[in-house]
């Protein structure tokens, strides 16, 4: 496949950009795979992607119903952290975090990494505790973090409101400089693109519709494009992992809930960071066409809709407007919907199943597109090895028998 470098930009300029190879193969297919994995969207990309690069496994082929970054992974705020509070969810996102900063120049497309740094803000005494606390525990395993007061907070955004009056004052955040935000469908396509030039077989419009297995393993699926056989199936598919867990035969311990965010009318450049509010629900950045890219919380319903409920809007654009009054009078651009599974310990599941040879990878909740490269990596390994890696190992679907949860509601919060 066609390397994209500015030679190759300044060739193809002569021609009107006219003879541009695809950026993936339309592949058919076939009846049997080493490995499937079911879910095209950035996780089930990665995975693949990955186990073509580390594990030389190529007889692979993502099984995607609609068509390339057309769910979650385009349904989502882009927010790229890895300051969460405990040490197993410190190593997997710190692990997804160095994998970001060099992913583009690693699958040659440009994923826009913008590590413009991420504020999460305290409004509480308890809350800046909290802070602390996390930001301790983030330095101790090696991970960036530092503890604004209220001038540091209004240092870098300047126009916040920081009155003692509103009803929830800011006291302060927590800074992470290397976060930021990445173009979620750039990751989407240059997955499948760098996944593709490895021989991976990339099959959009192919829905799985059942399971097939015998004597406790898996052998094979059934989709809307005939059966396919396979020695290993991997399912990524976010908000619908329960659905395909019961065409499997068991339960997961997950609810699906409608996720929503909205973009308004561009504007020039005011925000140069992203900043979240986890006891208010609201976070904003603004993207690279100017648009402030504006989300919440999940709604508290459980659902498959990818839209949301008018209160939820309601609730979040009011503690925006208090939070940032020179919002107030912005029109709103474009909003949607995506639906998040969430388990109870607000941590995902990757690994192993009851069926043999079947595994899942599901459960973030609105913390998935952070992870992207560093759980593809973990999943790739557990895939291709058929046990879990060390950094994935602690998010086993076990630890609800025998109780060892990753407890993250605080860390994730709304859990971007």
């Amino acid at each position: 496949m066609q390397r994209y470098s500015a030679l190759n930009i300044a060739r193809h300029a002569a021609s009107g950009h006219r003879h541009w190879e695809p950026a993936w193969r339309q592949a058919a297919p076939r009846r049997r795979y080493r490995v499937l994995i079911v879910g095209g969207g950035g996780h089930g990309l990665a995975t693949a992607y990955y186990l073509a690069k580390e594990h030389g496994i190529t007889d692979v082929a993502v099984l995607e119903k609609g068509w390339i970054g057309g769910g979650n992974t385009a349904r989502n705020t882009t927010i790229v952290r890895s300051n969460y509070l405990w040490s197993a969810s410190a190593a997997l996102y710190e692990k997804s975090m160095k994998l970001w900063e060099g992913l583009s120049a690693d699958i040659n497309f440009n994923v826009m990494f913008s590590q413009r740094g991420v504020l999460n803000l305290g409004h509480t005494l308890q809350d800046m505790r909290d802070i602390r606390r996390r930001v301790n525990a983030n330095r101790l395993n090696g991970i960036d973090g530092e503890v604004l007061d209220q001038d540091g907070v209004k240092a870098r955004v300047p126009f916040i409101n920081t009155s003692a009056d509103i009803r929830f004052p800011v006291l302060g955040a927590s800074w992470q400089p290397r976060a930021g935000i990445a173009r979620h469908d750039a990751v989407a396509w240059g997955f499948a693109r760098a996944a593709d030039s490895l021989g991976v077989d990339v099959v959009e419009n192919c829905e799985v519709t059942g399971i097939r297995r015998e004597n406790g393993a898996v052998v094979g699926v059934d989709t809307s494009r005939g059966p396919i056989d396979a020695d290993r199936v991997g399912v990524v598919v976010a908000g619908h992992a329960g659905v395909l867990a019961e065409m499997a035969g068991f339960r997961l311990p997950i609810e699906s809930h409608p996720l929503q965010a909205l973009v308004s009318e561009p504007i020039k450049p005011i925000l140069d960071t992203v900043v979240m509010s986890n006891a208010i629900h609201v976070y904003v950045s603004q993207s690279d066409k100017g648009e402030l890219v504006i989300g919440a919380g999940i709604d508290a319903y459980n659902g498959y809709g990818q839209r949301g409920s008018v209160q939820t809007i309601e609730h979040f654009l009011a503690a925006l407007v208090e939070l940032y009054p020179i919002f107030s009078r912005m029109r709103l651009l474009r909003h949607w919907g995506g639906i998040v599974d969430t388990c109870p310990d607000a941590s995902p599941i990757i690994g192993k199943t009851p069926v043999g040879g079947l595994f899942f990878n599901c459960g973030w909740g609105t913390g998935g597109f952070k992870a992207t490269p560093g759980s593809g990596w973990a999943f790739a390994h557990t895939l291709a090895t058929g046990e879990p890696h060390a950094i994935n190992a602690p998010f086993g679907l076990d630890r609800f028998e025998t109780g060892a949860l990753v407890d993250e509601h605080g860390a994730a919060a709304v859990a971007h």
